[in-house]
């Protein structure tokens, strides 16, 4: 890999922001980019990610505190002060209102816990990254420790700034896959509104949209446990099967399913199986950031199977259900209507 492509002043402007929880929505997107094109890039941001809570933890002690010696600290951890010289990564280097930004978390966090005590609250006062696949999109990402994320549209997902150092664990509203890196010592967790999800290493999908009636585990390999919040059902998947939570009768099951048909999004595909109307059109929604009214309300229950490509246009997937049932859509701008 290109030296430059780890060790820019630009780089270094989105660690730092990422850090202090200060990156626009545009700059959060590149970050992500860069994180996504290599391996290198994931490990270099794991290591000063590491530092930067080593040296806000080793800081903790507020009657004590010093900005200066902490900076250094944070300096010494990544190996790169003055005295040490250049080693084999270019030296990563904070210009001054860098170091104003490292010296404002560290005292924020010291003057947090001025109160308290233990590091563990250290970690719950640590800043949660947001990351949103808006509607109309889609997002793919890897967190810290190496894990493969697709976020489909209109999802939200929120973990620690200290995420995979001492846990893996994040919250999730609508829908998302995992590829989960394999790591016995911490357990990987996904926790939506009603549902806890504990995997090691492993690939699984999990579909929690609030408007939606249930929430669905889907798991392609390795095992997972799921639980509802009120922790009254428990159930550990085995490849090729489904978990299915109604929160509004606190109802679990679990069936036998082919992953595929659930992950036809990941790819690009709309893939749906007896479907009614209402979910297909809920989903196009979703994929195209449309909204959905019925003039007809009991056509809403049609069913339909089929396996299509995401096209550019909503319009070439209605024109091909309008041929299969006597069904018509009226398009308006982002409002379609069903006759």
């Amino acid at each position: 890999m290109d030296e430059q492509s780890l060790h820019t002043d630009t780089v270094h402007d989105w660690i730092t922001g990422y850090l202090t929880n200060s990156l626009t929505p545009e700059e959060m997107q590149s970050f992500q980019e860069w994180l996504n094109a290599s391996e290198e890039n994931r490990k270099y941001f794991s290591d000063i990610q590491e530092v930067w809570i080593a040296a806000s933890n080793e800081a903790d002690d507020v009657h004590s505190f010093n900005k200066d010696r902490a900076y250094q600290l944070f300096l010494r951890r990544t190996g790169e002060t003055t005295q040490q010289g250049i080693n084999k990564r270019k030296a990563f280097q904070l210009r001054p209102w860098m170091y104003a930004a490292a010296m404002t978390i560290i005292v924020f966090i010291c003057g947090t816990i001025a109160f308290q005590t233990g590091k563990s609250v250290i970690r719950k006062q640590l800043t949660q990254i947001s990351i949103e696949a808006p509607y109309g999109s889609k997002t793919k990402l890897y967190l810290p420790d190496g894990t493969l994320v697709w976020l489909n549209a209109g999802s939200k997902m929120s973990y620690a700034q200290d995420f995979g150092i001492n846990e893996r664990a994040l919250n999730l509203t609508g829908e998302a896959y995992f590829e989960v890196a394999h790591d016995t010592q911490k357990p990987f967790v996904v926790s939506t509104e009603d549902m806890s999800i504990r995997v090691l290493g492993t690939k699984f999908n999990v579909k929690a949209y609030a408007e939606d009636e249930a929430v669905y585990t889907t798991l392609v390999s390795g095992s997972v446990r799921t639980n509802n919040k009120q922790s009254t059902y428990s159930t550990l998947l085995s490849p090729n099967e489904q978990c299915i939570y109604y929160p509004g009768n606190n109802r679990m099951e679990t069936r036998k399913i082919d992953p595929q048909t659930f992950l036809g999004w990941v790819q690009g595909r709309f893939i749906f199986e007896n479907e009614t109307l209402e979910e297909i059109l809920k989903q196009l929604g979703r994929w195209y950031d449309t909204e959905i009214f019925y003039q007809n309300p009991r056509v809403a229950k049609y069913r339909f199977t089929g396996n299509v490509d995401r096209f550019d246009q909503i319009s070439t997937l209605l024109h091909m259900i309008e041929k299969t049932y006597p069904v018509s859509f009226t398009i308006n701008g982002r409002t379609i209507v069903v006759k």
